[in-house]
């Protein structure tokens, strides 16, 4: 499979408070609010790219821990040749929200500083 990663689908930003810092984004920012499926997380969208705003998950400090998502459209198969040609797989890919319309699968790699690269694909 001949595949590059192009189009950016999601920017996480690691805030204290997701109830403090969603007012700024959407109200000061004027970005859209999509949907918040727990307290420690919400998502926005900025011109077709969404924004999650979630707590620290466990690694990182606030404004240190922010995750870059490229959209992809096989997830399995894209982490599988990524880690072939040498990155090192975070999590295999797994379903991380079932919305109405849609079903949200993620992955994670790490390039060679430790960064997290987050794929995703919405499964309609």
């Amino acid at each position: 499979m001949s595949m590059s990663l192009s189009e950016i689908g999601q920017i996480a930003i690691t805030v204290s408070d997701v109830s403090t810092a969603l007012p700024f984004y959407r109200d000061a920012l004027g970005l859209k609010f999509l949907f918040s499926p727990a307290p420690n997380l919400a998502f926005l969208d900025a011109g077709g790219v969404r924004i999650m705003l979630s707590t620290p998950q466990g690694a990182g400090k606030v404004g240190e821990n922010s995750i870059l998502y490229f959209r992809v459209s096989n997830i399995v198969a894209v982490h599988d040749e990524l880690v072939a040609r040498g990155a090192a797989s975070e999590r295999s890919p797994q379903l991380a929200a079932k919305l109405p319309d849609h079903e949200l699968w993620t992955g994670f790699l790490r390039d060679p500083d430790g960064n997290l690269i987050g794929l995703m694909e919405e499964k309609r």
